[in-house]
């Protein structure tokens, strides 16, 4: 069972909100605003970028995206009858997801952190994103939406007390485990 921060509270208890920001990886003035609410049978995430002079202005709404563990016990008999089946269907290591409202240019980011945090944490994922990595460094590289990446997992898992050791890098979800 996971506590919720600072309260001691299981993660059968009544559901708790935290809300935070983070800077934007080699950004002068960008923030990433999280939104982190955890239920029982659920974890939901929301983020969202915003600049110092941007504060006051409404943001895109961005990728909506469902994940949840593949955990799917199966009986002795039903194993026997669809053992090829279920050796190329399931995997216990992929979350399997699916996207519930798609804006383009968020969609992946969206996919991989929802998966991530499912795999984690053993609970459906529900994650919100309207990131805009325009205001990074370099305006959204493949790198810079690596860093972005990891430290919203790092930040987000710290609130869920489910630490990431020193040098070990985040965890990675395939695309394979994405559910059509």
């Amino acid at each position: 069972m996971m506590a919720a921060p600072g309260t001691g509270k299981a993660r059968n208890g009544p559901a708790w909100t935290v809300q935070f920001s983070i800077p934007l990886p080699r950004s002068l003035d960008t923030r990433i605003y999280v939104r982190l609410t955890v239920q029982a049978k659920a974890t939901v995430v929301f983020l969202t970028t915003a600049a110092a002079d941007e504060l006051g202005t409404p943001t895109p709404l961005g990728s909506f995206v469902y994940a949840l563990p593949d955990v799917r016990a199966q009986s002795p008999s039903i194993v026997v009858l669809t053992h090829q089946l279920a050796l190329q269907k399931f995997n216990p290591q992929q979350p399997l997801s699916t996207a519930l409202f798609v804006a383009e240019p968020t969609v992946e980011f969206t996919s991989r952190i929802a998966r991530l945090l499912a795999k984690i944490t053993g609970v459906p994922a529900y994650v919100g994103n309207s990131v805009s990595l325009a205001n990074a460094g370099l305006g959204g590289t493949v790198d810079e939406e690596m860093e972005a990446f990891k430290t919203v997992v790092e930040a987000v898992l710290a609130r869920l007390q489910y630490p990431v050791e020193p040098g070990k890098e985040v965890g990675h979800v395939s695309d394979q485990a994405r559910d059509t």
